[in-house]
C-alpha cells in the first residue's frame, strides 16, 4: 500500500491553532502518534475514531518519519 502522506494531513491556524491534524477531523497527528507509542493497536484507533482509515493512520508515521528525517539531535550521554 503506498500512501502520500499530504493527501490525509493539514495545517491551518483556524484548526487547533495550527497544528497537524488528520484532514476533515480536529484529531491531532502528535495524538495519533502518542496513542500506537503507548501500546494502542491501529484497530484500537479505528474504533476509538470510527472516523479513521488505515491510511489515515499510517499518514501520521510517514509525517513524523518526514518532519525528523534532517533533523540533528545532540543527546546528552548520561
Amino acid at each position: 500500500m503506498s500512501v502520500n502522506w499530504i493527501e490525509h494531513i493539514s495545517s491551518e491556524p483556524k484548526i487547533l491553532f495550527g497544528k497537524p491534524v488528520i484532514k476533515n477531523t480536529r484529531i491531532p497527528v502528535d495524538l495519533i502518534l502518542e496513542k500506537l507509542a503507548g501500546g494502542d493497536k491501529m484497530e484500537d484507533l479505528l474504533q476509538a475514531y470510527p472516523s479513521l482509515t488505515k491510511e489515515d493512520i499510517i499518514s501520521c508515521l510517514l509525517f513524523a518519519a518526514e518532519t525528523v528525517k534532517n533533523e540533528v539531535i545532540y543527546l546528552k550521554a548520561s
